[in-house]
């Protein structure tokens, strides 16, 4: 593996937002008066996006008016508090600062709301990306490989000159979409267990280990 770009998932992977996502939707269900979730569960419902978030966390057979409802609801509330909680995880800046320094272009790839992702990223690394990209208007979202695509021609990269790093299944299947190869940390929101089984080919428990 000998990588030009590094390309970075970010709920799970570089950023740890488990508790500002855990108190957002459940401003909004608590606002619409609907059952709270626990922490584990927000942890397993969060990884395709927003809109999925809300659809896992309402209750089963919820109307479409009352998802967008708290979809907006959500929205409202985390664009002022995404980072109350938020903190990159232990070692993150360091490896990706050295990362750069070995000459090696870095990069996010998220499907978080592009807001969001724009917003932690200046925030908590401020120019340690080259390119940045969350959920947007008219790109699919991960698995599918459009916004890797997109930020790869940015950087006038190819896939062959690039890794993509992330925690879950879905970094696993965007990785394998893009063609592409995969590294799964371990300190995220997916188990070691549940990563092997779903395909994960080379797993990390420290960042530093990037380095190697």
């Amino acid at each position: 593996m000998n990588a030009q770009v590094m390309i970075f998932d970010l709920d799970g992977t570089i950023l740890d937002t488990l508790e500002d996502l855990f108190l957002s939707v459940n401003c909004a269900l608590k606002k619409n008066r609907l059952p709270e979730r626990s922490l584990d569960e927000v942890r397993q419902f969060v990884g395709n996006g927003i809109r999925k978030l809300i659809e896992r966390a309402v209750p089963s057979g919820s109307s479409e008016e009352l998802i967008q409802q708290v979809h907006q609801d959500f929205t409202e509330y985390y664009a002022v508090h995404c980072a109350d909680h938020t903190r990159p995880y232990d070692g993150i800046p360091e490896t990706v600062q050295k990362i750069r320094e070995q000459g090696i272009k870095t990069a996010v790839v998220s499907n978080k709301a592009d807001y969001a992702v724009q917003t932690l990223c200046a925030d908590y690394f401020p120019g340690m990306f080259d390119a940045v990209a969350g959920e947007r208007e008219g790109i699919r979202r991960k698995p599918a490989p459009d916004a890797v695509f997109a930020v790869l021609e940015l950087l006038n990269m190819t896939p062959a000159q690039a890794v993509y790093i992330g925690d879950s299944d879905v970094d696993i299947q965007t990785a394998a979409n893009a063609g592409m190869p995969c590294i799964s940390v371990e300190w995220g929101f997916r188990s070691r267990e549940f990563l092997l089984a779903h395909g994960a080919q080379k797993l990390i428990s420290r960042p530093e280990e990037l380095l190697q």
